[in-house]
């Protein structure tokens, strides 16, 4: 495989952070690619020597170059898992079962870690431990799911490793992107698109892991309609594995959120999704989820009248200008990219009308003021609705511009800008805003 090109100052600059908090010696000398010795073996890597590092291109990747004492362990691990399931009340639920318990932290213990793996594990733990937290919870999460299919204790090890290090090629990106309410630009989003495809050049190195590890990990921000990336796979260009982890991703960035309700957002956003996931691993999923209490909803904001802003999403949908598709002056990578983009389009609708949030669906609620709960749930699904419908705007831009010929068709335009309207609308914002933060 060749390897995917990273900037190697946002890892060089995490590892001389860390250097600050803990031991992080040379285990090896360091060479440029010229074949000059820039740094001895046995030296202590810290702030001081960021310069000096970026100053040259390196012949080995500074991760097998490097190590921390102490270092991330499959103990350690384990410790830190066992904390999530005692504080994290769906991970507590799913554990409940001793035996199940004991083989998920079973095998995140026994994991095989290279000392570079180890070495970046570690880095996370003191350097980005958002990162870290997210990694234990995807490791729980894939062990769990997997041991449910009834397979070998070796596939829930393979599962667990997929989780932990799933997201590892986000330690050599642009940290803004591990925060979420950043905004953006052209070169973090290229960079967030292509991390899955870091991940696997960089656990591929130590040929540790088996093939099926390496596949799911590279489509674990795929979804099952073809509106993931970095590839946009579909159906069964999806691993199973590789599906677990895309799930994995949805579930636990919900859990590990400090919003209020996050179990009734999980809730909602499961149902919203189902055509993007495994059907059969959603319901597992729900079926472990609690419905939201009284007490846990306090805080969150409720619109006005989420029945309109449904509606007027549903609209805007209806409004998709299906007939581009027919243009015979338009390439074939564009029609074949309208055509995946007017199945989306048509499956939200079918999305909306699935949760019970159609049009005429929401007319037969009648005039009456909604009671608390059923106001939360359409804000709930309004807001998830939204997204989406963002979202589909935003691949539109991004295929449309797979050719040189930036010019959108003046239908194209006018729906792009009715979507920026509706969303602001939603948000809160004008719509100007929305494109500060893609």
């Amino acid at each position: 495989m060749t390897d995917i090109a990273t900037d190697p100052k946002h890892f060089t600059k995490a590892v001389t952070e860390l250097g600050e908090k803990r031991p992080v010696v040379t285990t090896q000398a360091i060479f440029n690619d010229r074949g000059v010795k820039i740094i001895e073996k046995g030296v202590q890597v810290n702030a001081g020597l960021y310069e000096r590092l970026m100053a040259h291109k390196l012949t080995v990747p500074i991760e097998q170059s490097v190590a921390s004492t102490p270092t991330v362990t499959g103990q350690f691990l384990r410790v830190h898992a066992e904390q999530v399931m005692r504080e994290v009340p769906f991970f507590e639920r799913i554990g409940a079962n001793t035996k199940t318990r004991s083989l998920m932290l079973d095998a995140l213990t026994k994991l095989p870690l290279p000392s570079p793996i180890a070495f970046q594990l570690t880095l996370a733990y003191e350097v980005r431990p958002v990162l870290f937290r997210h990694s234990i919870f995807m490791a729980l999460f894939a062990a769990w799911m997997t041991q449910g299919l009834m397979v070998s204790r070796f596939d829930v090890s393979v599962a667990s490793a997929a989780g932990l290090l799933h997201d590892l090629g986000m330690l050599h990106l642009d940290p803004l992107l591990l925060m979420p309410q950043s905004a953006i630009g052209h070169d973090q989003t290229r960079q967030l698109y292509s991390h899955p495809l870091v991940s696997e050049v960089l656990i591929e190195r130590h040929h540790e892991y088996p093939r099926d590890l390496l596949q799911a990990i590279k489509v674990h921000h795929e979804f099952l309609d073809g509106s993931g990336y970095p590839g946009n796979l579909a159906g069964e260009a999806i691993s199973p594995l590789g599906r677990v982890l895309s799930l994995g991703e949805l579930v636990t960035s919900m859990l590990a959120s400090n919003e209020a309700a996050s179990e009734l957002r999980l809730w909602v956003l499961l149902r919203m999704n189902m055509h993007r996931y495994d059907v059969a691993l959603v319901e597992q999923v729900m079926q472990n989820i609690e419905p939201q209490t009284e007490l846990q909803s306090k805080g969150l904001a409720v619109m006005t009248d989420p029945v309109s802003r449904l509606v007027e999403i549903d609209a805007t949908l209806s409004e998709w200008p299906t007939e581009l598709t027919q243009r015979a002056d338009l390439s074939a990578p564009r029609q074949a990219n309208l055509a995946g983009l007017t199945e989306q389009s048509a499956q939200l609708r079918r999305t909306l009308a699935g949760v019970g949030v159609a049009p005429q669906q929401l007319a037969q609620l009648g005039d009456d003021t909604l009671d608390d709960f059923l106001q939360l749930e359409l804000t709930l699904l309004a807001q998830e609705a939204a997204w989406q419908l963002r979202s589909l705007a935003r691949q539109t831009r991004r295929r449309w511009h797979i050719e040189a010929d930036a010019r959108f068709p003046d239908q194209l335009t006018a729906w792009l800008d009715r979507v920026d309207t509706v969303v602001a609308g939603i948000n809160g914002i004008a719509p100007a805003q929305l494109h500060d933060t893609e």
